[in-house]
């Protein structure tokens, strides 16, 4: 072989060696074919966010084992405890004090005792009441003290206690007894002997402190749909609130527009021929009204959303990371989801981010309908937050997490999969830009999210609550309304009062008001309020003095009293505020977050109402006070069934103190005005039935975050647009052959519910 010759082939050697190192170098910045990558771990040290952490099962059974060893009195299992007898109500955790925490979180103090709080129902004692224990520490309870005095000034009424599943029960039992007077009655107006009816209750429960008297509506009961949409005229208001069952009463009956003593005067008009009465037939289950049955046979798979290369979130204990963001998670089993802890990048923006409560104010012709003002914690928020529905409800491929509680029984539930954690890709950029000026280039970034999202059956209604966390440093907070409305018979002049939906159905209007707490501490916990609007000034031209011209200007106002920082409902207030923090950034302005409201809610109970206390947090679409641990929630469960003297008054909250480098909470009220229309029908759509607010860095960055994120795509005309490394885009290509290998389809809720009478509805 000659020199020339083996000059040539090792010069083809050196030429292929480098032709496999670009190759490999360029496939090593293209996404490896189906490979799952860990996520990001963010430097938070791990176990710290456990002091937020919900109670395990084990833990609440501890509680109730400690309890029935050490307080003396006998306890009856609260799912058949009488009025007259004592019993564990509920058992949750007892949230440490801010103070202790942060000196265990950033001070490096000792970790809080961890404890519960148990609320008691003493209904076998001269003088019933509500008492609340918490006991610690866990996992093996030593103490219980008595905080009742200390949270509300004295024991609480036993009339203000949430109606249980037992009591339900018993006045199912009185309601059918009552029913069995009426038989030609029912035979005529209904096709019924009354088992087939069903009771919905209504709540507050009379006219005055002390009061423990329902309304039930009925309507006809058909499996497999809402019975929301089936009223057959006929109301019954039940006196409930002594102790003795036996001493329960029917005191009114109402049947399409008219009043009567008792199911056995109904009875006698109806015999005598002077009760006019509508006759409905029993509804049959495929013709019902409202029934969600489909109507046509599957059709192809829509889009899925899928992580070509496993979720880029980690989720650890109570825990959740995602690009920057960490947040510990949990509910209440009264008032629903709750956040704690929420850092950017590692500082702390939100120490607090909780549900608070739900108001459903109706109106009607009919008594159970206009009487109507449902406080939903009451009856449990994240109580009935059941099991998600995978690919419907949250994405196919989310994370699921299981939620335990204990309520009215002495054995923990729990409601599986009941939260969800994805990361969303919402189809929109959230910031791009083309160039066709001077230099030609394309620079953006997906707008992908990630979403905290758990679902609230309120018996007809449905609630998803949504907190989002953006790229941008803005966290997100939505609800959506689904589910069935709530109906009235149809008489007389029912469309005063809604629209008419049904042969003889009324959808009655209502407002949906909701309360969130946000305890923002923005570059520390010491923050003050400032607003910013635009104003017009008139001004000489400089260039041209004998002209004027309109000229904007941002006016910047500090609020110093929490008078000034309580912004009525559905009164234009400023367009920015914001928390800001004494320190500036680099452009020397204070860092800030800024809230912004979207809502479009009704008009709030008239304040000479007797029950308008109650949910004086209502009157604000923003509130601002100084933060005290004495003030932990805006409202209480014991308001529903007394709002005529409400356990917890937030109106009270508000005193004039000053705001000014304090630490500061912000109570938000979001809502909307339903007037139910035919469209309602089978049930309400999330479309247009969605309101919230976003928390938005305002000069709290020298810069937008996001320009830090992996997600950026930035080529140039003179850029071969088809190289992976060029251009992330067409990666895509590839990383997408990375078929999800999705689980198969489970679903195990309806093994997790108890056989509950159906009085309970909202």
């Amino acid at each position: 072989m000659s020199l020339k010759t083996v000059l040539v082939l090792l010069g083809l050697a050196l030429a292929t060696i480098f032709a496999l190192v670009c190759v490999l170098l360029t496939r090593e910045r293209t996404p490896r074919s189906c490979q799952h990558l860990p996520p990001e771990q963010e430097d938070i040290e791990d176990g710290q966010s456990l002091v937020f952490a919900d109670l395990t099962a084990e833990e609440m059974s501890q509680v109730v084992r400690y309890l029935q060893g050490h307080l003396g009195v006998p306890l009856v299992d609260a799912s058949r405890a009488k009025p007259s007898d004592n019993c564990i109500a509920s058992v949750d955790l007892q949230v440490p004090a801010k103070a202790e925490v942060l000196r265990f979180l950033d001070g490096g103090g000792a970790r809080p005792p961890r404890e519960a709080l148990a609320v008691l129902y003493f209904g076998k004692q001269p003088e019933p009441n509500i008492s609340e224990y918490v006991v610690g520490p866990l996992p093996g309870p030593a103490y219980h003290r008595d905080v009742t005095v200390q949270k509300y000034g004295g024991k609480v009424p036993y009339h203000r206690r949430p109606v249980t599943g037992k009591e339900y029960a018993d006045i199912n039992a009185l309601i059918q007894r009552e029913l069995k007077k009426a038989p030609r009655f029912l035979a005529a107006c209904c096709e019924s002997d009354g088992t087939n009816l069903v009771a919905l209750t209504t709540a507050p429960r009379g006219f005055k402190s002390g009061d423990r008297v329902t309304w039930f509506v009925l309507f006809h009961n058909v499996a497999g749909t809402g019975y929301y949409l089936s009223p057959v005229g006929l109301e019954v208001l039940v006196d409930h609130g002594d102790l003795q069952v036996s001493r329960w009463q029917l005191h009114k009956v109402f049947y399409s527009g008219r009043y009567f003593a008792s199911t056995g005067d109904l009875e006698q008009e109806f015999v005598a021929g002077v009760l006019e009465v509508v006759r409905l037939k029993q509804p049959q289950a495929g013709a019902v009204l409202g029934s969600m049955k489909p109507r046509r046979p599957p059709g192809s798979p829509g889009p899925l959303q899928f992580e070509p290369q496993g979720p880029r979130y980690s989720v650890r204990n109570n825990r959740v990371t995602f690009q920057g963001w960490s947040i510990a998670f949990g509910m209440n089993p009264n008032t629903g989801p709750r956040l704690f802890d929420i850092r950017y990048r590692g500082e702390r923006i939100v120490y607090e981010l909780s549900l608070q409560e739900a108001l459903a104010l109706y109106s009607s012709n009919c008594p159970g309908g206009m009487s109507t003002r449902y406080l939903d914690g009451s009856f449990g928020i994240g109580r009935f937050a059941y099991e998600l529905i995978r690919g419907l409800d949250c994405p196919y491929t989310a994370t699921y997490v299981d939620r335990h509680y204990l309520a009215e029984t002495d054995t923990p539930k729990t409601n599986q999969n009941s939260l969800c954690i994805f990361e969303h890709d919402s189809a929109l950029p959230l910031r791009r830009h083309f160039s066709d000026s001077q230099s030609f280039y394309y620079g953006g970034l997906r707008k992908n999210t990630l979403v905290i999202r758990t679902i609230s059956t309120l018996i007809n209604y449905d609630y998803i609550w949504d907190f989002m966390f953006h790229a941008s440093g803005a966290v997100e907070v939505r609800v959506h309304a689904t589910g069935y409305i709530s109906s009235s018979f149809f008489h007389g002049r029912g469309t005063d009062y809604g629209n008419r939906v049904g042969p003889h159905t009324l959808g009655t209007m209502h407002l949906h008001h909701i309360h969130y707490k946000v305890d923002l501490d923005v570059d520390g916990q010491l923050n003050s309020l400032e607003t910013q609007d635009m104003e017009y000034q008139f001004v000489k031209d400089p260039w041209s003095t004998q002209n004027t011209v309109e000229q904007p200007y941002l006016r910047r106002e500090r609020l110093e009293k929490e008078d000034e920082a309580a912004f009525p409902l559905n009164v234009p207030m400023p367009r920015y505020l914001s928390f800001v923090s004494p320190n500036p950034n680099k452009w020397e302005h204070p860092r800030s977050y800024r809230i912004q409201i979207i809502s479009f809610a009704g008009k709030h109970l008239p304040t000479n109402s007797s029950m308008e206390r109650a949910v004086s947090w209502g009157r604000y679409q923003l509130a601002v006070t100084r933060r005290k641990e004495e003030e932990p929630t805006s409202t209480s469960v014991y308001n529903q069934n007394d709002p005529w003297t409400p356990t917890v008054a937030f109106a009270d909250f508000i005193n004039n103190e000053t705001i000014t480098n304090e630490d500061l909470v912000a109570w938000i009220t979001v809502g909307f005005l339903h007037v139910p229309h035919a469209e309602d029908i089978p049930n309400t759509v999330t479309v247009g039935n969605g309101v919230g607010f976003f928390l938005r860095p305002y000069n709290y960055f020298n810069e937008d975050p996001s320009v830090d994120s992996s997600d950026s795509v930035y080529f140039s005309s003179e850029q071969d647009l088809g190289a992976c490394g060029a251009n992330p885009l067409a990666c895509l290509s590839s990383a997408a052959t990375c078929a999800p290998r999705l689980p198969p389809f489970h679903f195990g809720g309806f093994l997790n519910l108890s056989l509950a009478p159906p009085l309970g509805g909202l």
